[in-house]
């Protein structure tokens, strides 16, 4: 049984070893040693701060198979994008072009810098070995963020934002940063990638990409086709995404062109979906009929806790009866409190 919990000091060695697999597909996640321990730490003391309203909070959760003692994946959530400084993003953006003298009226697609998403929630740094075969863990890993979202709800914003890595090749090259980011950078954009950390809200992004509207026709045809396309690595979480509540919407990345996926958090299945529960051990080892598959979370935002359990309906019931290897792991007695919600 897999659980997803708040990363801990000792999680820094698995979780450098995850991020010496080559992630093309993910471009949110801290790569060196330095960068992961400061996000642990960051996580640690965001998980055990009151907070009445979100701010400069981030919350690292790891998925661990605790069979093998080992972490096979891990996951962010941001209470607030460009904490300690702005998000930056592209806009898409349709420019009416006038001219009375040649009587030509026409609309030209460009992309605007803007900051229109900071403050909101972040979902960012998803990543789980296998994905191929990841199945319901996967699942788990990226609804247990939003899940402790609902948990604590005045630790977040109203609305959520994931952005996905767009296309590169198999060097690791991006059409978009070479058509457009590289003009302003003058580097390599896995260079780029590296100084920038994966963050959109450095000051030295306003300082060199351009202010003005980017004429997208005046772009190469590869760098036009790239944009708003995921990275073929990132399929996994653009599905789980989709299938929660996202959608794309006028945004790409400003690095890569990649998506970014918007939602109210009233239209996400984590929020709509969710109910609250008291747990009873079933002692029937699972020989109950009409058995579903629910993503259950201990209702304690310092001992957060997320597991998958296959057990009786709970829509017409007061209680959610789980086995207790699900209790164990959950870390709550019989009597506790839990959020459950379908997978």
């Amino acid at each position: 049984m897999h659980v997803v919990r708040p990363a801990e000091l000792s999680d820094i060695a698995a979780l450098e070893k995850l991020a010496a697999v080559t992630m093309p597909g993910v471009h949110t996640l801290p790569k060196t040693r330095e960068k992961i321990a400061a996000s642990v730490e960051r996580s640690i003391a965001s998980f055990a701060a009151h907070v009445d309203i979100p701010s400069e909070e981030s919350y690292l959760f790891v998925l661990e198979n605790p069979t093998f003692g080992e972490i096979v994946g891990t996951a962010a959530i941001y209470a607030s994008a460009g904490s300690n400084g702005t998000y930056f993003s592209f806009r898409n953006d349709v420019i009416q072009q006038v001219s009375r003298d040649l009587n030509i009226s026409h609309s030209v697609h460009a992309l605007t810098l803007c900051s229109e998403l900071t403050a909101y929630s972040q979902l960012s740094g998803f990543y789980v070995q296998g994905r191929e075969a990841a199945g319901v863990e996967a699942a788990l890993l990226s609804r247990a963020r939003l899940l402790f979202a609902v948990l604590a709800p005045h630790r977040f914003g109203d609305r959520f934002f994931v952005p996905l890595a767009g296309v590169t090749d198999a060097t690791g090259s991006s059409p978009f940063w070479d058509a457009l980011g590289r003009k302003f950078f003058k580097m390599d954009f896995l260079d780029a990638e590296k100084v920038i950390g994966g963050a959109r809200n450095r000051t030295l992004i306003v300082e060199l990409m351009p202010h003005y509207p980017v004429y997208v026709p005046l772009l190469p045809g590869d760098a036009q086709a790239a944009m708003g396309q995921i990275h073929p690595d990132g399929e996994l979480a653009f599905n789980l995404l989709t299938e929660e509540g996202f959608e794309a919407d006028d945004y790409i990345d400003i690095f890569d062109g990649g998506p970014i996926l918007q939602a109210h958090k009233n239209s996400l299945r984590s929020f709509s979906g969710a109910v609250v529960r008291s747990v009873m051990l079933d002692e029937r080892g699972g020989g109950r009929d009409a058995a579903v598959t629910y993503a259950i979370a201990a209702s304690s935002e310092q001992n957060f806790r997320a597991i998958t359990a296959v057990c009786p309906s709970v829509d017409a019931s007061d209680c959610v009866h789980l086995p207790r290897s699900a209790i164990d792991a959950l870390m709550v007695a019989p009597g506790d409190r839990v959020i459950c919600v379908r997978i």
